[in-house]
Formats: structure tokens, sequence, C-alpha cells
């Protein structure tokens, strides 16, 4: 029998989809499953996006340009400059999703063994991409006691060696909401210009600042021009996970031009996708009022419920919608199969993420689960009665009266 690679042996699986089994095995028992497990928002696609593509004129579903439709990325050239970044769109290339565009820009940058630094945790599937493009992911923790804010540099320092290419950053983050600070950024500039390394923002979640806070983007640091390189996409913004279309931004023009040259090698971003992703830079500056207002209110309710409950420890977020919870647990991966296989609550039961695999270093985050609150305050308040009322009775809670 043929091997497996052994890239493929180390490719890590899902923590976000790995329960899938167990969910699906409760609904088959009738239990209802609150999904607080993946960042799929229920807040509508915007109007123009779909009708655009119901509106779809031509007759042949086409290749666009490699680098994606000229029209779509002068429209994003056009947004970013509306958000005060001087962007053309030459800096832009089109990907399939955020998650394209952070493996072409692994592999635009990296070679076979050489080493990124990442603030853990961090968004599970960037191990992952590291994995796929053979680079070596250097963690450095941040605590759920600051609200994970971005840890010294001196401990970055640390972690930098001959082989260290780049450093990549969640802003907003994902899976902890954290906003990171103008200090913080221009800290993380002095650095990466100290050593020459680039610095990847993955900023999908822009959109999402609250508490009178303000995204910062990298592309807005003054002398990083050649260092920066942005990730984005229109999944969360517009609510359109399904249509697979992200970007790279970065001035960088030779970083540009062989980004292209891997993106030429899969053809073309999707065309559909391109199309509601242009679409959707007509929506309504009032549909990103609504939208915030309605985050805000889900996490106000899920951050204090959870706060409520004895031996649970989860920091305000400040962007995004995911927080990471303190649980007084042994395991929280045994204690979300525990939740879909053996408990219910008025037959219903929640489906959370066991936050270690959002951690590169092991054994770290095993009593923490990432919540993504997506969903109605109603199903957020019963998802609390529930997590309440099952570590009442589970067997591996901590320190139960």
């Amino acid at each position: 029998m043929p091997n497996i690679s052994a890239k493929g042996q180390r490719m890590p699986e899902s923590p976000i989809r790995k329960l899938v089994p167990f969910a699906e095995d409760a609904k088959k028992r009738g239990t209802e499953v609150i999904h607080l497990n993946i960042g799929q928002p229920d807040i509508k696609t915007p109007e123009v996006a779909l009708e655009a593509i119901r509106n779809f004129e031509p007759k042949v579903v086409a290749y666009s340009h490699s680098a994606g439709f000229q029209s779509y990325r002068e429209g994003l050239a056009t947004y970013y400059k509306n958000a005060g970044l001087q962007v053309e769109y030459q800096n832009i290339l089109v990907t399939t999703g955020g998650s394209e565009a952070i493996t072409i820009s692994l592999n635009s940058i990296m070679d076979e063994g050489d080493e990124i630094i990442i603030p853990e945790p961090f968004y599970a599937n960037y191990n992952g991409f590291s994995t796929s493009a053979g680079v070596i992911v250097k963690p450095i923790t941040s605590s759920i006691e600051s609200g994970f804010a971005l840890p010294s540099i001196s401990e970055f320092e640390k972690l930098i060696s001959p082989k260290t290419k780049a450093i990549l950053i969640c802003n907003p983050g994902n899976p902890t909401g954290y906003l990171y600070s103008q200090e913080e950024l221009n800290s993380l500039k002095e650095l990466v210009l100290k050593h020459d390394l680039f610095l990847i923002a993955d900023e999908v979640y822009r959109e999402f600042a609250y508490d009178g806070k303000k995204h910062i983007s990298v592309l807005e640091l003054e002398g990083l021009d050649q260092h920066s390189i942005v990730i984005d996409s229109v999944s969360k913004r517009y609510s359109m996970c399904g249509a697979r279309v992200g970007c790279i931004v970065s001035k960088n023009k030779e970083f540009i031009a062989t980004a292209l040259k891997f993106a030429q090698a899969r053809l073309s971003p999707p065309t559909f996708g391109q199309v509601a992703g242009e679409a959707a830079l007509k929506t309504p500056s009032t549909y990103f009022t609504e939208v915030i207002e309605e985050y805000v209110e889900r996490r106000d309710v899920l951050i204090e419920g959870l706060n409520a409950i004895e031996g649970v420890l989860c920091p305000k977020p400040s962007g995004a919608f995911y927080c990471i919870a303190q649980l007084p647990v042994d395991d929280a991966d045994i204690f979300a199969q525990w939740l879909l296989e053996k408990f219910s609550w008025e037959n219903k039961t929640v489906m959370v993420a066991p936050a270690a695999g959002f951690y590169s270093t092991t054994e770290i985050g095993k009593q923490q689960i990432r919540i993504a609150y997506v969903l109605n305050t109603s199903d957020l308040k019963d998802a609390i009665r529930i997590l309440e009322e099952a570590l009442k009775v589970y067997p591996g809670t901590i320190n139960r009266k």
C-alpha cells in the first residue's frame, strides 16, 4: 500500500470541525444543538450582493485575470482609500478566500524550514497553512489574564533566528476578539524593521471594532510599505463565507509579482464570488452600523452571562465576534464531547470549540473554549444556561461544591 506523505500526517485536524460527528449524532437523537463552534454569522448577506448574482448576464462563466477582475480590484482600492489607506489596485491580488491569501503569502516569502512567529492562541488553520507550506510556527503565548494583549517585544526577540522571515497577527483577533492598540502595532513595526522581517496582518474582521475603539491597519504604519502584507476577505464583513473571495494587499511590488505567479498556477479566483464581492462594495454604511450594534449586544449578553458562572473567566473582546472562556473543567476537549454525547437541558445542548487547538504550544488552553457569538441573544442566553447546568453535573468539573 502506498505511503501517505509525512506532511499529510503532520497536518492538524480542525478543532472547530472535529466534533461534528458527535453533533450529528445528538441531532439524530432529537437534541437541539446550539452551534457556538464556528464563525458563520447568521447576519443576512447584503441584498446588493445577492442581486448581482441573480442578475448575472454573461452566457459563459469565464476565468478572470489571475489577480482578479480589474474592476473589482479598483473597487477594493476605493474601499481602502475611504478607510484612509492609500492603496492602488495594482497593490491588490484577489484570492480564493482569506485562506488562499495566507497560503500564497507564506509560499511567496518563505522557504521550507523557515520560521514564522505568531501570537497564540491563533486561528487554528494557521497551523495547517504553515504545515502545507513547509513553514515552522514559533508561537508566543498571550495570556487570558491580560485579555490576550500582545506579549512583550523582549519575548519576540527571544524567538528570532536566522530562519525567521515573518510575524503573523490577526487584528481584531480570532479566536480572542483582541484589538491591537497603536502602541502595540508600533512596537511590532520597530521589531520587523530591526530584523528585516515581513509583518502579515490578517484583517478580515477590520469592520468589527467596539466601544469607540478604532481598528488600525498595518498599512497605516509609516515606513512599513515594503514589509507589510494584509490579508482580507468578504466572508465576515458581508456575511458571505461561501463566496470564497479574499485578497492580499501589499505595496511591496516584488512580493505581489511573486504572489501572482502562485495565483497563475491556480488560474483564477471564483467568478461568482468576485461578482458578489464587487457588488457588496456598494453596501450602505447603515448595514455595518446595525451589524455592529447587534454584535455588541450579543457580546455583552454572552460575556456577562459567562462571567456570572462560578469558576468561569472570559475577557471582554473589543472586536470580531469571538471570545475565549476558561472553564473549571479538567479537559475542555472531553467536556465539549461530553456536552454532545451525554448532556442536554430542556432537550438542548451546545457545541463549542476546544481552545487547545488554537494554540501551537502543547498542553496550553486545555481548560479553555472558543465561542463565536454569531447567534441571536435568545440562543446565547440558552447556551449560557446550558453551560451553567452542565458544569454542575460534569464529572470533570473542578472544585464543584
